[in-house]
């Protein structure tokens, strides 16, 4: 995979977990069947982390900087002007959902899943955007 492939790659990866998010909170949005809250969250997961390598991709070969985590890759972003304030910051966020998802699956707040899926999804719709990779999840 060249370089300038990774970007349309990470960003295919983010439209087809939305897609998926999408479908599984429609088939269960009160999040009360397992296998469909399983397939959201591990969603979930993987475009949260998509998004993570896609800024830290950008980072790198843009030399923005190193960031000491992977929150720090979209305020490296945000001072390059590629993101703005606030959505850098709920991007930020969104690494310590997946934190959370990744180490502690039994403490997910379900009040967060359904902000995810009532707009916290558009964020990463945004991301993508800002970078001029356009996705139609």
């Amino acid at each position: 995979m060249s370089s300038d492939n990774v970007g349309l790659n990470k960003a295919a990866i983010i439209e087809r977990c939305i897609r998926r998010m999408r479908e599984e909170y429609g088939a269960d949005s009160t999040l009360s069947v397992p296998t469909h809250l399983d397939a959201l969250v591990l969603n979930i997961e993987r475009a949260c982390q998509a998004a993570i390598d896609l800024a830290m991709h950008i980072v790198s070969k843009e030399h923005l900087g190193m960031p000491q985590s992977s929150a720090e890759a979209f305020k490296l972003l945000q001072k390059a002007g590629k993101l703005d304030g606030p959505l850098a910051v709920r991007l930020s966020g969104m690494t310590g959902f997946r934190n959370i998802a990744i180490h502690q699956y039994q403490d997910i707040d379900l009040d967060i899943i359904h902000w995810i899926m009532a707009e916290g999804w558009l964020d990463l719709v945004a991301f993508c955007e800002a970078l001029e990779l356009r996705i139609k999840p």
